[in-house]
């Protein structure tokens, strides 16, 4: 029977040193994405739309839409505040509907 050396040993720290970040990395990403989804199903559920990328992805135009609408509005261009915000509303209704 062969004793173990000390590069064996050396090897072996490092490599349960390896493996304890890539466990700690693996929790952190996989707790930050259940965190996300969690987040985005609660979204989804309470607007009562469904929770696919194309729906994600018209309610944040919707929103960026109405957002520029207030900008303009406090700038004080009245008519580009009504288009952005008209626009803004009816992209939301096809959404909401």
């Amino acid at each position: 029977m062969q004793a173990n050396g000390f590069f064996d040993d050396i090897g072996e720290t490092l490599g349960n040193a390896i493996h304890g970040v890539v466990t700690f990395l693996l929790s952190l990403f996989d707790n930050t994405l259940s965190a996300a989804q969690e987040f985005v199903d609660g979204l989804t559920r309470s607007l009562g739309i469904s929770g696919s990328l194309f729906s994600i992805l018209v309610l944040i135009v919707g929103l960026w839409l109405l957002f520029g609408g207030l900008r303009a509005l406090l700038r004080g261009a009245l008519i580009g505040a009504v288009v952005r915000v008209a626009i803004g509303l009816l992209v939301l209704s096809w959404l909401l509907v």
